[in-house]
């Protein structure tokens, strides 16, 4: 568990400091699981959620499918919602292997399409509500680091990095990139109103 500093809960960072630990350690126990959306529910109750999901890999990513055959540990899927209709599902597939999770998420990200039988899917990884949040909020930063071609990242779980004046500089929040920001003048022209 973090230890509080009485100075740090003096400063109201005790708090903060316990959320950030909460949401990296329920970030790391989901760390191998993949989320599949917008599979309809009947689809499911015919094959299951495990053969769906063998589906999608090979229809998609043949050639990851045959490195990753049995790697799967659990699947869910939620209760169903409303029991007349045949609606879309999100499905939980958690893998043995973290390698797996990682080489699915980045094909996903190259072939940017996926589908289930000719159908738009999503797969992406499941992280907590607030990781995905702080994720949404390097989005601006992010998209003008690119088009400055300055190399960015969005490293697990919400630390943005990027490459200038030939050194890497990572960050994991906005408070950081300004105290950057204001010592660097080629970074601040670029930042210009987004830090």
């Amino acid at each position: 568990m973090v230890e509080i500093t009485a100075e740090e809960q003096n400063k109201g960072k005790g708090m903060e400091r316990i959320e950030e630990s909460l949401r990296e350690l329920w970030d790391n126990i989901k760390h191998t699981n993949t989320q599949v959306i917008w599979v309809l529910e009947e689809e499911e109750k015919k094959k299951g959620t495990e053969k769906i999901f063998e589906e999608i890999i090979v229809e998609n990513f043949p050639n990851v499918g045959k490195e990753i055959d049995n790697e799967v540990q659990e699947v869910q899927s939620p209760l169903q919602v409303k029991p007349k209709e045949n609606t879309l599902r999100h499905i939980l597939i958690e893998l043995t292997d973290i390698k797996h999770k990682e080489r699915i998420l980045k094909a996903t990200r190259e072939k940017q399409k996926v589908t289930y039988m000719g159908k738009p899917i999503r797969l992406k990884a499941d992280l907590s509500a607030e990781t995905l949040q702080a994720r949404r909020e390097w989005q601006d930063i992010f998209k003008v680091l690119k088009e400055k071609n300055l190399q960015p990242r969005l490293l697990y779980q919400a630390k943005i990095s990027f490459k200038i004046n030939r050194e890497i500089k990572s960050f994991t929040d906005k408070q950081k990139l300004r105290e950057l920001n204001t010592t660097k003048p080629a970074l601040q022209q670029i930042l210009k109103g987004l830090t």
